[in-house]
This record gives structure tokens, sequence and C-alpha cells, in this order.
């Protein structure tokens, strides 16, 4: 609107915006998927831009064609031309909705985690989408018919001193364009693959790192530890943490203040024994520190605090999302499979030795598992058999004796409680005792005691046994630190292969985040691929040519180019999050394609334009205006994301920004130094040709009518003779 210096231009597509947001978040929460990422300004930001595309590209052409109409000798009605205008690139826009449409399709594929995220996204970018074709295609030009006629920019003669400036430069580039389209057609290719380079150097993640605020403190003493010892240990740390704390004679502290909680309740989700202990500290958003160095500072210190109890640390959501991905509460989970249990914890060590010092990856831990003391009660077959008692009587009996079993309900007051029946203390823990236990036999014949039944003694075993696919299994899990997380389990695959010889039969999975960022980053590469076909197939449609199709589809790897470069530019690592920017990222740049190349059409099949140099300039110059303002209102809109991206709260939408705001720089630009060449040497004899033969079919279908009504005059002259 800036550029035609029109107000009322500009107002009219900020009213469509609104309608089509309200329609978008509507159509969201209405699906019950409402999400934080759909709903908050982030969200909205990045879908702002194509909000108003439709509208945009409407006005921007029902303006240009008003201009025209009032500088003409014999101007038309006002009413016909809006009408012209807006049928002129209705087509483009409508098809431009399916291909972005397509491209969001993949979204929803994803599982887990991530379609959590993503999933209401696409829900919300889609609705919104399809809001915005609706609105264009019906408010738009009613409005447009009321505010624009009687403008004064319409009665003006040529444009703005902006846009006859940009449209100076736009003409240097067309003609280098189509001066030398093989070249620049070689050199583009040559970009993408050394941004294709670049992106297979670059870490990789499965979801941006979060700066919550707060970190999570694990700590777990070996298994059997005393509540005592837990609180003993635990002293140690909470001295530790005081001296960081923020205070009136410490106003550098980093922690502001911090919880510990010992232990789970057995009911609890997750419960715990008292051996296991977390903090939650709440950090100082003002101190020196970052979040990555007061980590390090905090597990090396505690470490040498209490040698011997293992330290995790991490941020909480972070630490939830692991468990959620994998199971195991940490970003790579190492697990070591086989049969027996001895083998299985001699190797883990081994593992753990090899990857200890692998720079960037915390120190790996092992999960509690450790012989402890047990009563074996094994039943003799014989005797059982003599005394006419079976394994599920003595069994039965025996949960009762030691475990309890309930029996009634005590009622005090409003409160209820479970009454457990048990044998007592002294008998539970005594096993002289506890072979004394009488046990009834079936018909009233008297009882026996447990020891002439079954051989009690002491031993030992596991305190746990964890399975996986009916195998048994020890994980050992670590996190990364200032790395990503690809390149860490590369090396820790590494390590473990030349390190660590692993016995018959048994064999390590690497699991976590990583596996969740390799199986999401496959699906969403291969159903992206699946969209580029389905792309294809819509253009055909639209343009019955491969020539022209793979024109306008060369519009995704310039913009691979800019979503690539922003990503290195910025530091980024290639995340779940960077792969969504650049599914948005197609959507727009093949839709900009399209409306260059309809227009293209247009000006040959309604303004009888020769195919010829002068018409790509004069069709590429045309289609100037209205790009340069959707890629401009979309690229306001991310640049806040982009600037303050670290900021908390921002982290998932700072990736999807950069690639859509770096491939819109590239897409926008080769738009006007790649495509007009590429028509006219590449895919225009087919756009003329098929121009050509519609209007020779329109040239039949009009002869065919003018014969009916010449054969028909005759007749009717004949009857009236008559």
């Amino acid at each position: 609107a800036a550029q035609t210096r029109q107000v009322r231009e500009g107002k009219r597509a900020w009213t469509d915006a609104n309608g089509k947001l309200e329609y978008g978040l509507f159509g969201a929460s209405s699906a019950g998927i409402m999400t934080s990422i759909c709903a908050g300004p982030g969200g909205i930001a990045v879908a702002m831009g194509e909000l108003v595309d439709d509208a945009i590209v409407d006005v921007e052409n029902i303006f240009r064609r008003l201009k025209e109409n009032n500088a003409a000798g014999n101007p038309k009605s006002s009413l016909l031309v809006v009408y012209e205008a807006s049928k002129e690139i209705r087509g483009a826009v409508v098809f431009g909705t399916a291909v972005v449409i397509l491209v969001f399709l993949p979204l929803f594929a994803l599982s887990g985690v991530e379609g959590r995220l993503f999933a209401p996204l696409g829900v919300a970018y889609i609705v919104s989408i399809l809001a915005s074709l609706l609105v264009s295609l019906t408010v738009t030009p009613v409005l447009s018919y009321y505010l624009l006629p009687q403008s004064e920019a319409t009665h003006r003669e040529g444009d703005g001193p902006l846009l006859r400036a940009l449209k100076w430069a736009a003409t240097r580039l067309i003609r280098m364009s189509m001066a030398a389209p093989a070249w620049l057609l070689a050199i583009t290719w040559l970009l993408v693959a050394f941004a294709g380079w670049e992106l297979a150097n670059l870490g990789r993640n499965f979801l941006p790192q979060f700066d919550e605020g707060s970190i999570l403190v694990n700590v777990t003493l070996p298994p059997g530890s005393s509540l005592d010892a837990s609180n003993q240990v635990s002293q140690l740390i909470d001295n530790k943490f005081r001296q960081r704390q923020l205070t009136l004679d410490r106003p550098d502290g980093e922690i502001l203040h911090f919880v510990r909680r010992t232990g789970r309740a057995e009911m609890d989700e997750h419960a715990a024994p008292v051996n296991a202990g977390e903090y939650i500290l709440s950090m100082n958003p003002e101190a020196q520190h970052g979040r990555e160095e007061m980590i390090q500072q905090i597990l090396k210190e505690l470490r040498n605090e209490v040698p011997g109890v293992d330290i995790e640390v991490e941020q909480p959501l972070a630490h939830l999302i692991s468990h959620m991905v994998s199971g195991v509460y940490a970003q790579i989970a190492i697990k070591v499979v086989g049969d027996d249990l001895d083998t299985l914890l001699a190797t883990a060590e081994k593992v753990k030795a090899a990857i200890k010092d692998i720079p960037g990856v915390t120190p790996p831990v092992i999960e509690p598992v450790q012989q402890t003391p047990e009563l074996h009660i094994r039943l003799r077959p014989d005797d059982l058999a003599r005394y006419g008692l079976t394994r599920e009587y003595v069994g039965r009996i025996m949960q009762t004796a030691l475990q309890g079993e309930v029996t009634s309900q005590v009622l005090e007051g409003q409160r209820r409680f479970d009454l457990l029946v048990r044998l007592e203390q002294a008998y539970r823990t005594d096993y002289a005792n506890l072979g004394r236990l009488r046990i009834d036999l079936p018909g009233n014949k008297g009882q026996a005691d447990l020891s002439s039944l079954a051989d009690i003694s002491e031993g030992v075993g596991p305190n746990a046994v964890n399975r996986e696919n009916a195998r048994r299994r020890i994980v050992i899990r670590c996190n990364t630190q200032d790395r990503d997380l690809a390149s860490a389990v590369a090396e820790i695959q590494q390590r473990v292969k030349e390190r660590v010889e692993m016995p018959e039969g048994y064999f390590v999975e690497y699991a976590g985040q990583f596996e969740s960022q390799q199986r999401a980053t496959t699906l969403i590469v291969l159903l992206a691929a699946v969209s580029v076909v389905g792309m294809f197939l819509v253009l055909m449609l639209l343009y019955p040519s491969v020539r022209i199709v793979l024109q306008v589809l060369n519009a995704l790897p310039t913009a691979f180019i800019g979503g690539v470069m922003g990503l290195v530019i910025t530091g980024q690592s290639l995340t779940v999050a960077s792969l969504v920017g650049f599914i948005s990222l197609g959507g727009i740049a093949v839709r900009n394609g399209v409306l260059l190349v309809t227009h293209y059409f247009h000006l040959m099949r309604e303004e009888n334009e020769e195919f010829s140099p002068k018409m790509v300039l004069r069709g590429s110059l045309e289609r100037l205006a209205p790009v340069l303002m959707t890629a401009l209102t979309a690229g306001i809109g991310l640049v806040p994301l982009v600037w303050g991206g670290q900021e908390p709260g921002r982290e998932i939408l700072y990736p999807v920004a950069t690639v859509i705001l770096g491939g819109l720089v590239t897409s926008t630009f080769c738009e006007f130094l790649i495509h007009p060449g590429l028509f006219l040497a590449f895919s225009g004899k087919d756009a003329e040709r098929l121009v050509k033969a519609e209007q020779s079919e329109e040239d039949e279908l009009h002869d065919h009518s003018m014969a009916r009504r010449t054969v028909s005059v005759p007749a009717a002259a004949h009857a009236t003779v008559r």
C-alpha cells in the first residue's frame, strides 16, 4: 500500500487481514486444538504475511487497472474494471492457495511431541489461508469497488517515486536475466549445492534449546540408601546452592530460590525411592553467567562435593520432553540389551568408561541396578503333593502374610482407611520364625509348618529388572551441553564401536531425542517430496506443460538457499522447527511464481501481447509491486521473532521465522533475476503454444456459432414468407 501511496488500499487490506485472522482463530479453536503456538503473537506473526497476500494481489491489480482505465480515452465502467481485474488473478490465487495447503500436509503426519507442537500450527495456518481465499473472492472486490474508484491516487499518472526506483532496479535485473539465463541458472544450482553442503554440516537437534529460567538437578544415591543418608547428602548440596543464591549481601547471585524433593509416593505417577531426589533452581535472569555455563559449573562443583553420587542437570521442560520421547530422563539413551544381568552391568560400565570424556556431553549415568538382600522361598513339589496343597494356594497365603491383604475399612469421621492384615514385623523379618508359619491343610486335616513345605533362605538379587521387547536391558543416559545432538551421538557411536567389545548375543541401541529427531526428519523429508509431486500435479492442471511447471517449481531451490543461509548466519542447528520453516517457505515461493507466470499468460491471452522480451519485461514489472508487498508484509511480521529469538518463549518459532525470512530474501530476488530469463528461453514457447491453442479453439467455437446463426436466418425468412 505504501508503494502506491494509497491509504485506502492499505486500510482495505488490513480490514481483510483482520477478518481472515478471526476466521483462522475461530476455525482452529473450534477444532479443539488451539495451542499457545497458534494463539500467541508469534504464531500469528508467522501466518500474518500470507493472510494479506490474496488481498494485496487482488487490490494491487484492481488499483493498477483502474489507473489504466482512467488514463484511457474511452474509460469503462468502474464496476466492469473491478470485476475484470479481480477475475484476472483469480485462478492464480486459487491455485496458489492449493499449493500452500499441499506443502503443509506433512505436519499432520508427525507423531509424538513434534506432532503435538506443530500439527495445531498447521491447522490454524490452513484454516487462515482458506479464510483468506474466501474473503478475497467475496469481500475484497466489493470493498475495492466502493473505496478505490473515487480515490485521487487512481486518477494520478505514473507511479510513486519509490516504485519507480524499484522498477528501475528490477529492469536491470530482468534484462540481465534474459541476456544470460543459462549462466544464471547454473550459478543458482551451484549455490543450491553449496547450501546443501552447509546444511549437511549443520548441527542437528530434535527441538531448539529452551531458556526456561530454571534448572533441574537430579541427585541419585546408590539403591537402598536410607532417607537419612539422602538428607545428609542434600544438606551438602543445599549449602552449595546457598553460596550462589541472590541476597542483599550477594546481589550478583545466580539462583533466586530453590526447592528440593526426596523420593516420591508409591501412587505417584513418577514414583521414586528415597535414594532419589531432585532440585528445581529458579535462576536470576540478570546473572553474569549464561545457562549452559551455569549447568557446567553446578555439575563440576557437585561432583567434587558428593563423590559417588550420580548428578544430572537439565531444564525441567526438556527433562519431561526427553521422558515422553523415550521413557528416559535424558536427551541420549544408550541401551545395552542382553540376557544376563551381570554381563549387562559389566558391559554398561565399559560403555560409560568409553564415553565419559567426550566433549560437550555430560558425564554418563547408568540406571541404578544393584544386588540387594532378598528372601527366597522355594516350594518343594513332593511335599506339596504329600499334603495335597498347590503352589497357588500357598503363594496366596504367603502374599497375605508378608505383603498384607485388605479385609475391611475403618471410618474416622469423613475419612476412610483400609484395614490391612499381615504378620507381625518380628515374623516378617525373622526368617527362622517365618518357617513356623502354619498352613491350613484342605479338608480340615490339620496344619503344616511352612518349613515342611519349602526351603527358606537369604539371597541377593537385582533391585530392578527392566525389559524391552521381552529382553533385559540396561540404560546409560547423558545430555549434551553447547553441542548439537547428532554430532554428539555420532561420536558416542564411534567410541562404543571402537572401545567396547560386545559379548555374543548382546547389542547396543541408541534412543532418546536423537531417535525422535531422525524419525521426524526422515518423515518430513519423505512427505515433503510427496507434497512436491502433489504440487506438480496441481500446477499441471493450471499449466499443461512440464517446462512451465518446472520453472514455477524452480522457486523451491532458490528459497532453499536463503533458508539455509539464515540458519548458518544465525548459528542455529537443524531442528524439526527449522523443517517446518522450510515447509512454509516452499508454499510462499511457489505461490509468487504462479502469480508471475499467470500474468505472462494474461498478457498474451487477453491483451494480445506477442511472446517477446518486451512482453516478459512488462509482465515482470507489473508483478513487481504485489510480489514485493507480499514479501515485505511477511518479512516485517517475522523480524521481531528473529531479532528477539533467544528470548524465553520465542525459541520454538525462532528457527521457523529465520528460515522463512532468509528464504523470502533469496526467492524474491531470484523471482526477477532468474525466472524472467527462464520463461523467455525455457518455457515461454510452451506458453505461447498453449495460448494459441486456446485462441484457436475459441475461434472455432465462434465460427461454429456464427455458422449456426447463418443457417437459421433463411429458414426463418422462408417461414415468414410462407
